[in-house]
């Protein structure tokens, strides 16, 4: 089968490997659909410095996948051949406390690996995973829809969960990326009356106005948010990871108000007393999500008739993968996905 590696340098390598095999528990994927994550960019395919949780080990590459089950090996029990599926991108050990919970994305045990970074992801014809890490997908939703909400939906949506938004919440999203558009459009599906985002770059203000996940994009200075905002939103959500975005959302969020900071890198001085503490705000890490928020997910993207594949500008055959990084890099447009057919 075909493969894409990212061996650093913005370089990206289609190779011939032999088809996998699924072993006890595992379950065999032809891939549909494979979007590229800002992190992928930003700790392989750049410069490949990636260390820890994003220790790249060599591995085919792409973190976000869904596909059609194939094939099944011993033990298999839940997931059947042609279940249409997406894959929660990390393999947990299934032990520690994390795993118990469904958060494998802070697995504590030896045997983490996540797809695309310590085990093989879904550039690739065909996809080995084990069947705890499959969720099947509603009928209305695409294989698209899938990929896209294997890491940065889900992201989305846990954030908002995490800060419990509703009806009563204007919010703020610092960052109109993929994650951040994303985001807003959960925002407004969750009851938010306004969503205000943030970012530099004119052409992601005006996608996340023309796909809705914003009633108002702005480049984020003060006197800009003070205009929208007044004294600042119920919810202010970083998807940046810069340090610059994450103290706007912080400095813009009500007193009393709740932020999640999801945007991964950045570096972030704060004066904890005058921001933080006098204003009483609860700020949330979130990272990620859990197999069990992302089955929610599924089911109220359906519910909404919500399609995270809105998203995606940008979509590449597997032969032209080195393409389909160029252009997520370039950071102009949407998402960008490897598709088949």
């Amino acid at each position: 089968m075909r493969a894409a590696f990212l061996p650093g340098g913005s370089r990206v390598e289609l190779r011939e490997v032999p088809d996998p095999t699924p072993g006890h528990g595992q379950v065999l994927l032809a891939t549909k659909a494979s979007t590229i994550c800002g992190s992928d960019l930003r700790a392989i395919y750049r410069e490949h410095l990636g260390e820890g949780p994003e220790a790249y080990q060599g591995v085919v590459g792409g973190h976000e996948p869904a596909g059609q089950v194939i094939a099944v090996g011993s033990g298999v029990e839940r997931i059947r051949v042609g279940d249409r599926v997406v894959v929660y991108h990390i393999s947990g050990c299934g032990q520690c406390d994390e795993c118990r919970r469904g958060y494998q994305i802070s697995c504590t045990g030896a045997g983490r690996a996540a797809y695309g970074w310590q085990r093989d992801g879904g550039h690739a014809d065909h996809l080995l995973a084990e069947e705890r890490d499959l969720l099947v997908l509603p009928e209305s939703l695409t294989y698209l829809d899938g990929a896209v909400v294997a890491c940065g939906f889900g992201t989305a949506y846990e954030a908002l969960c995490r800060v419990d938004v509703s009806g009563r919440d204007r919010v703020l999203i610092t960052g109109l990326g993929p994650v951040g558009a994303a985001i807003g459009l959960l925002a407004k599906k969750m009851g938010s009356p306004l969503v205000v985002g943030t970012d530099p770059s004119p052409q992601r203000r005006a996608l996340a106005l023309a796909l809705g996940a914003v009633d108002h994009a702005v480049a984020g200075s003060d006197e800009e948010l003070d205009a929208l905002l007044g004294d600042g939103a119920e919810v202010a959500v970083d998807a940046s990871g810069n340090g610059r975005g994450q103290l706007t959302a912080l400095r813009h969020t009500r007193r009393w108000g709740r932020a999640a900071l999801v945007g991964e890198g950045g570096q972030l001085s704060v004066d904890v007393s005058e921001v933080l503490i006098h204003r009483q705000l609860t700020v949330h890490g979130s990272w990620v999500t859990s197999t069990g928020r992302m089955s929610e997910l599924l089911v109220n993207l359906a519910r909404w008739d919500l399609h995270p594949q809105v998203l995606v500008s940008d979509t590449f055959p597997l032969a032209e993968a080195a393409r389909a990084y160029e252009v997520a890099d370039a950071a102009t447009g949407g998402k960008v996905g490897i598709t088949w057919p």
